[in-house]
C-alpha cells in the first residue's frame, strides 16, 4: 500500500549563485527600447519578456514580478509590452535574447480580457494606457510565441501567466465552443510554466545559462513539456476510461516479451504479440507506443508498468516515477463525459506534496504535466515583494491613465492562493490551495513605500488582501496531514477540522497598519470569505468598525442549495449569521453600513426555477442589483467542465449513472437568468413573464407583495420597497466581479 507522504521542501529562491551579469546592477526600469539598454551599458538582454499588458513596475503586475525576480538572480531582462503582433519586427526591438523569450498574455486571459460573457468584444482594456482596446490579439500566448519563433527561430520560448497556466492540457474553449489542444502545442513554445512561476523560471533560467538545452528540462516542477513516450521503468496509472468492468485485472503490458513462452509461429493463450499495433486497443482500452523495442531474448527490458486507475491503491507505487494517463486530446474533444473525467483527475492532482505527473496524448506527442511547484515560504514571499519596484508605470506612457494601475496603486497584496475551491474560479487552479503569506514586517514596509512613492498620496490604502481578504496565515494545523490531503476545498462542504481559522494575525496586521504615520484610512476591498470570518467574531468586529466605508461587498453567488453545491459555496445560513454580526457591530460602532451581495446568473446547475427563487429572495430582502455577473466558462475550471459536459465532476462519473447538470447555454437562456437577477428592470419584464408562464409560475405576475413583476409593462422600472444597501433605493454595484478574478490582480 502507498506510504504516508511527508511535506516536500524546496531550495530557497534566493540561494542560486548569481549570473555573471549581476555586475550591471538594478535597472531603474526594465528596458523596453535599445536606447534604454544603451543607457544601462547592455549590449544584449539575457531574457526578454513579451507581455500583453502595459509595463507597470508594481508587484501586482506579472511582468514586473518575474522581470524583477530574474534581475535579482543576475540576469539582464528586457520587456516588449503590447507589441504589434502583425509582424515579427516588433519582437526584434531589443535584439536576440541570449537565453530565452518569456511570453505571457498578461494579468488576464486575453479572451476574457477582450470579450464579455455574451461573446461581445469589449471596447476598452484596463491594462492599456488610456484604457484603449485592441492592443492585444486573441489567444495572445499563441500569437506572441509564434512571432518570437519567427523573429529568432533558434531561441527557446517559455510561456507562462494565467492564459498559459489554464490551458496546459486539452481544455474547453468557450469562444469557439470546442475543446482545444494544449496551448504548448498550438504556440510551438518549448516549455510552459503554470501557476506562480518564480521557482520554475529560476530553474529554467539558471539551467539554460549553465549550458543545458531546453529539450533537457523535462522534470522541473510547475512546468509542462512535450515528450515522445513514458520512459522505461515508470509506472503508468491508466485513467483513460470511466466505466471499468466489475472485475478488473491488471493490464497486461503489450511490450513485455517472454522468449521462453513464444516462438516465431505459435503463441500461448493470454500472450500479446510483440509487434502489436501501437494504435490498437488492448482489452482494457490502453493505447501506447513502445518505449523501446526488444532487441534480444537475453536483454531484460525495464518496461512501463500499467495499472488501471480503480486498483492503483493496491500497489506500493514510487510516486516519483509514476504518471497518470489522462484520456487523449482526441478522446476528450469528442466525448464530453471523458472531458469531465479528465478535469476531475486534474483537480485531484493539485496538491504539490502528493500530486503525480499527468500525461495526455496529443496525436503522437505526449503533453507531460509535472507536479505543481512547492509554495513559497514567508521569507521567499517577502523577498519577491521586496524587490526594487518603482510602483508606477513606465515613463514612456507619460500622463496616460492605465485603469488597472489606478485601481491597485495603493493596495497591498498580503498573500497568495485560495483554499476555497469555488468551481467557477480559476485562482485555485493557478495559484494553488496552499496559502502563501508575507510577514507583517514586509507588508508594513510596503505601506510605507506607498506613502512615500505614490504621487499625490492622500493617506488611503485601498486594500490589504489578495485572492481572498481573510485567508492570511490560515493553513492546515499539521504539515503531514496537508501533504496527504486531496480535498478540493478546505471549507466545503464544511470547514475542515484541521484548518486553522484564527484570524488574529490579520486583526493584528490591521491594527499595526493603522498606526503608521501618514495613513488615514485602510479599506478592505478583496472578496471576503464570510463563512470563515464568522469563526472569529473579533476579526469581524475589527473589520466592521475600522475598515468598511459604508458598504462591504460579499459574494453569496446564489440563494439555492442545489446551485450552491455546484459552485462549492456555503449555504445561506452562513450569510445570515454574518449579516447579523455585521449589523450588530456596525450599530455598536455607531455607523450606518450595508452589505452588497454579488450573484452569478446562468451558472451550471442553475435552472430557471432556481433563478426565479433567487429573484424572489432578492425582492424579499429588498436588493436591487444593477451590475450582475453572467457565468463565464473560463478554461480548466470545474464549472466549465459541468457547462461543457453536462455532468458533475465533483462526483463519480458514469455514462449511465453519473449526475447530469443543466447549463444555460444559448443566449436566450442566459439573458433570461440575467434578467431575473434584475427583476426590477422593466426591460426584462416581457421575457420574465413568458418564462414564468412556461414553468407554471404565472402566480408571480402581478402587483402583490409576494409577486415578482407587474402584470403588464408600466413603462418604468420597478420601485417597490427600499433597498437595504441604500436608503434611497438607488444602489449601484460599482464593478461587476469577474467569475474568476475575485480580489487582487494575479499573474
Amino acid at each position: 500500500m502507498p506510504s504516508f507522504l511527508k511535506p516536500i521542501k524546496a531550495p530557497n529562491l534566493f540561494d542560486y549563485p548569481k549570473y555573471w551579469a549581476e555586475c550591471y546592477g538594478i535597472a531603474p526600469y526594465l528596458p523596453m527600447t535599445r536606447q534604454e539598454m544603451d543607457e544601462l551599458g547592455w549590449d544584449s538582454c539575457d531574457i526578454i519578456i513579451v507581455c500583453g499588458d502595459a509595463y507597470v513596475d508594481h508587484p501586482s503586475f506579472g511582468m514586473a514580478v518575474i522581470g524583477r525576480f530574474l534581475e535579482s538572480q543576475g540576469f539582464r531582462v528586457g520587456l516588449i509590452c503590447q507589441p504589434d503582433w502583425r509582424s515579427a519586427d516588433p519582437f526584434k526591438e531589443l535584439g536576440k535574447p541570449n537565453l530565452f523569450f518569456g511570453v505571457s498574455a498578461g494579468n488576464m486571459d486575453s479572451m476574457i480580457n477582450r470579450y464579455t460573457a455574451d461573446k461581445r468584444m469589449r471596447s476598452d482594456d484596463a491594462y492599456t494606457p488610456g484604457g484603449e482596446g485592441g492592443k492585444r490579439p486573441d489567444r495572445a500566448v499563441i500569437v506572441y510565441s509564434q512571432r518570437c519563433k519567427e523573429a529568432y527561430k533558434d531561441v527557446p520560448v517559455v510561456i507562462g501567466g494565467i492564459e498559459a497556466s489554464l490551458r496546459r492540457i486539452a481544455q474547453y474553449d468557450y469562444w469557439s465552443d470546442e475543446v482545444r489542444r494544449s496551448v504548448l502545442i498550438d504556440s510551438t513554445a518549448d516549455i510552459l510554466l503554470y501557476g506562480n512561476a518564480e521557482r520554475a523560471i529560476a530553474e529554467v533560467a539558471h539551467q539554460l545559462s549553465n549550458g543545458r538545452h531546453v529539450d533537457d528540462l523535462i522534470d522541473i516542477r510547475g512546468t509542462t513539456v512535450i515528450r515522445q513516450a513514458v520512459p522505461d521503468g515508470w509506472t503508468e496509472i491508466d485513467s483513460t476510461r470511466i466505466d471499468w468492468p466489475g472485475k478488473i485485472d491488471v493490464i497486461n503490458n503489450p511490450y513485455e516479451y517472454d522468449h521462453d513462452k513464444a516462438s516465431c509461429s505459435t503463441k500461448e493463450e493470454g500472450q500479446v504479440d510483440v509487434n502489436i499495433n501501437a494504435d490498437a486497443d488492448t482489452s482494457a482500452g490502453v493505447k501506447k507506443e513502445p518505449a523501446a523495442p526488444v532487441k534480444s531474448a537475453n536483454v531484460t527490458e525495464q518496461v512501463v508498468k500499467i495499472i488501471p486507475m480503480p486498483v492503483q491503491r493496491q500497489f506500493d507505487i514510487d510516486a516519483k516515477k509514476t504518471v497518470i494517463r489522462l484520456p487523449s486530446y482526441e478522446k476528450v474533444s469528442k466525448d464530453p463525459v471523458l472531458y469531465a473525467h479528465a478535469s476531475r483527475i486534474l483537480h485531484q492532482e493539485a496538491n504539490p506534496h502528493n500530486a503525480k505527473v499527468l500525461v495526455q496524448k496529443h496525436g503522437k506527442r505526449e503533453v507531460w504535466v509535472n507536479p505543481p511547484p512547492i509554495p513559497l515560504e514567508t521569507d521567499e514571499m517577502d523577498g519577491v515583494f521586496g524587490l526594487q519596484y518603482q510602483r508606477r508605470p513606465h515613463p514612456s506612457y507619460g500622463d496616460a491613465v492605465i485603469p488597472a494601475y489606478d485601481m491597485i496603486k495603493t493596495s497591498v497584496n498580503i498573500m497568495r492562493g485560495c483554499f476555497g475551491g469555488c468551481t467557477f474560479c480559476s485562482i485555485t487552479e493557478h495559484e494553488g490551495r496552499v496559502i502563501q503569506s508575507r510577514s507583517q514586517e514586509s507588508i508594513l514596509k510596503e505601506i510605507e513605500e506607498i506613502r512615500d512613492k505614490v504621487p499625490n498620496f492622500k493617506g488611503g490604502i485601498s486594500d490589504l488582501g489578495g485572492p481572498t481578504a481573510n485567508m492570511y496565515q490560515l493553513k492546515c494545523n499539521d504539515d503531514d496531514t496537508q501533504a496527504n490531503c486531496r480535498r478540493l476545498s478546505c471549507v466545503y462542504p464544511t470547514i475542515c477540522k484541521n484548518l486553522i481559522t484564527d484570524h488574529s494575525p490579520t486583526t493584528k496586521l490591521y491594527r499595526k497598519a493603522r498606526e503608521i504615520p501618514g495613513i488615514k484610512r485602510i479599506a478592505i476591498a478583496s472578496g471576503l470569505r464570510y463563512d470563515l470570518a464568522i469563526k472569529d467574531p473579533e476579526y469581524v468586529k475589527e473589520l466592521v468598525t475600522h475598515h468598511v466605508g459604508g458598504y462591504l461587498k460579499i459574494a453569496p453567488e446564489h440563494s439555492e442549495d442545489a446551485t450552491l453545491s455546484k459552485m462549492m459555496k456555503p449555504g445561506m445560513g452562513s450569510y445570515d449569521t454574518f449579516k447579523e454580526m455585521f449589523e450588530r457591530f456596525s450599530k455598536e460602532a455607531g455607523k450606518e453600513q450595508y452589505l452588497i451581495p454579488y450573484f452569478i446568473a446562468a451558472h451550471p446547475g442553475c435552472t430557471d426555477e432556481e433563478m426565479v427563487n433567487l429573484a424572489l429572495w432578492l425582492k424579499k430582502n429588498k436588493f436591487r442589483v444593477d451590475q450582475v455577473q453572467t457565468f463565464y466558462p473560463s478554461p480548466m475550471a470545474l464549472a466549465t467542465a459541468m457547462y461543457y459536459s453536462g455532468r458533475n465532476p465533483l462526483k463519480r462519473l458514469s455514462y449511465k449513472r453519473g449526475e447530469k447538470v443543466f447549463a444555460a447555454k444559448n443566449l436566450k437562456q442566459r439573458r433570461l437568468q440575467k434578467a431575473l437577477l434584475r427583476y426590477h428592470d422593466d426591460k426584462g419584464w416581457d421575457v420574465i413573464r413568458d418564462a414564468l408562464k412556461a414553468i407554471g409560475r404565472a402566480d408571480l405576475i402581478g402587483d402583490g407583495e409576494n409577486q415578482l413583476i407587474p402584470a403588464e409593462k408600466k413603462g418604468r422600472s420597478y420601485t417597490g420597497g427600499k433597498n437595504r444597501s441604500n436608503r434611497s433605493g438607488k444602489t449601484r454595484f460599482n464593478k461587476a466581479r469577474g467569475s474568476q478574478w475575485s480580489g487582487k490582480l494575479i499573474k
